[in-house]
């Protein structure tokens, strides 16, 4: 009996049902969006009394959006709410504020001179180059002064090496002279000996405080005031050596020659007797050369 009742409960029970199964009510305490297209605007429902399954609206499983009550509002971002693109970058972050116009960046430059000690005017170094020429190679000296009236150097130089040729012994003489070495090695000596490069002078003499050919009572040598050098011989790039006193042949003659003009003097083997084994040049500070 009890069964008959049961499925008679059923029966009328699926009667009354609607033709269709009704969607689940929305959850309490959340708000349901209608669509994608209308994201922003937010309905509040306050539970399932508030919206009867009978007349509540359909809506599409996948366009249904939950969104917890009592949150935030939202704030769609659109063109309209976003930042001018020069103020403000993805997302709103701040773009870097503008270089000021005119602007420079300092730019230091590299220099390898050497520090010149006090009293050399004039003389610079620069990677173990003297006179301001980096073919002239050697160190600047302090001021030379001497007791004997007539001596020193102001402004002196030790050189070991001039226009790719060594000396045999460093020369402290002063840069006109250095110079004019050079000068002379470039557009004398080099031309002269060819093929037969020349690779070292042989110093015979440079600073000294002495006079002239060291006679008692004559003026002071130039070689007293550093404007002077002697050069006894030659040695090339095969290792062979030649001797001013015994090799003054017409090579070296012509080499000799082209100091005339560069040097204000010139003095050689025959010249007077007191340079037969060296070749005298200077830069004594007169107008005319003295070559012999």
């Amino acid at each position: 009996m009890t069964g008959v009742i049961l499925l008679a409960a059923v029966g009328a029970a699926l009667a009354d049902a609607p033709s269709k199964s009704p969607r689940p009510m929305p959850r309490p305490g959340m708000v349901a969006v209608a669509d994608a297209e209308t994201v922003g605007i937010v309905t509040k429902v306050a539970g399932p009394a508030a919206m009867p399954m009978t007349s509540r609206p359909k809506m599409r499983p996948q366009n249904l959006v939950a969104v917890a009550l009592e949150v935030p509002q939202v704030v769609v971002a659109t063109a309209s709410t976003m930042a001018p693109p020069e103020k403000k970058g993805l997302f709103g972050l701040l773009r870097p504020a503008k270089r000021p116009e005119g602007l420079v960046e300092k730019q230091l430059v590299a220099a390898t001179i050497a520090p010149v000690k006090p009293g050399k005017q004039g003389v610079v170094s620069q990677k173990g180059a003297v006179c301001g020429d980096p073919s002239i190679k050697g160190e600047t000296l302090a001021p030379i002064t001497s007791r004997v009236q007539g001596c020193g150097i102001a402004n002196p130089v030790r050189i070991n090496s001039v226009a790719g040729v060594r000396l045999s012994q460093a020369a402290t003489v002063d840069c006109d002279t250095a110079r004019a070495l050079k000068t002379w090695i470039e557009r004398g000596l080099v031309p002269a000996y060819g093929k037969g490069r020349v690779v070292q002078l042989q110093v015979a003499g440079h600073y000294v405080c002495r006079t002239r050919n060291h006679r008692s009572g004559a003026k002071v040598s130039e070689h007293g005031r550093g404007r002077a050098i002697d050069i006894s011989g030659f040695t090339f790039s095969d290792g062979k050596s030649v001797s001013v006193l015994r090799n003054f042949d017409s090579t070296m003659r012509k080499a000799h020659k082209s100091a005339c003009g560069i040097f204000k003097t010139t003095l050689g083997p025959g010249s007077d007797g007191m340079h037969e084994d060296h070749l005298h040049y200077d830069v004594a500070q007169r107008s005319s050369s003295y070559c012999r």
